[in-house]
């Protein structure tokens, strides 16, 4: 007799797999009318799959509350062995400059400095170069304000660093910077126009790890001649999105945090 589809290996999997969707950092212990009620199943096929669930250890029980089981956290261990957040964000900035036709960088935070650890740069003849390794201060560009938004302690780096003015843009106050990090928050991404360099410009946005914490920025740069202020509202989504898409790639569920962690 052949298997109904409702019990099929696919559909049991896929109502495994929402039920373990409705745990969350923010929720990690749900009743089980919670999760019928997250889920959408019939009560009796989610009681009996809780039940199972339970029985294998993808889910621990405690009274009437339930949550993941010891056994998953035991699995998931050995996939974060190796985890390269370079590898991970590589493919998306290579999709970010291919949409934008500009450079896309991913930066890292190391106090009140910030560092380019991976490059998908621009075909166009004219560029301004951007190099995996090179470090610039937090204060100055948009990947600084990005860091200054979403990174508790890369205020406080700054705040305790000379804010050197490299051009005529460059902020150099702690009350200006905090005024750019709220907006950066507000946005959800930055841009900024010859702050460290005359004729470079830059947008940015945060990128997030599956904890919330800010893994890193993600960021455009640019010659000012090519990328005017008139084109940020065009492009600064561009960038959130792929910012977004790294993010997820890094694990991240912003269903789960909210869209934009502090």
């Amino acid at each position: 007799m052949e298997q109904s589809a409702s019990r099929s290996p696919t559909q049991v999997l896929h109502k495994i797999t929402q039920i373990l969707n409705c745990f969350r950092v923010d929720a990690p212990e749900l009743s089980l009318q919670q999760v019928i009620k997250k889920t959408g199943l019939p009560s009796s096929t989610c009681q009996r799959l809780v039940q199972d669930m339970v029985h294998e250890g993808l889910l621990d029980r405690e009274r009437d509350r339930y949550r993941v089981g010891i056994a998953m956290v035991r699995w998931a261990a050995p996939g974060t062995l190796g985890l390269d957040v370079v590898q991970l964000v590589k493919p998306v900035l290579k999709d970010l400059r291919d949409e934008t036709r500009e450079t896309a960088c991913f930066y890292v935070r190391d106090g009140a400095f910030r560092t380019i650890v991976a490059v998908a740069e621009t075909r166009h003849v004219v560029i301004r170069p951007f190099m995996v390794g090179m470090v610039m201060p937090l204060h100055a560009g948009a990947p600084g304000k990005i860091f200054l938004a979403f990174d508790p302690e890369a205020l406080s780096a700054a705040a305790h660093s000379d804010l050197v003015g490299f051009t005529e843009a460059t902020p150099t106050s702690l009350e200006t910077l905090v005024s750019q990090a709220t907006t950066a928050r507000e946005q959800g991404y930055y841009a900024a126009f010859g702050e460290r360099d005359l004729g470079v410009g830059s947008i940015s946005a945060p990128v997030f790890t599956h904890t919330g914490e800010l893994a890193g920025a993600i960021g455009l740069g640019f010659p000012t001649q090519r990328v005017t202020p008139d084109d940020v509202d065009r492009l600064g989504p561009v960038v959130a999105r792929a910012a977004l898409e790294a993010s997820r790639r890094l694990g991240y569920d912003n269903a789960g945090h909210g869209a934009r962690p502090r």
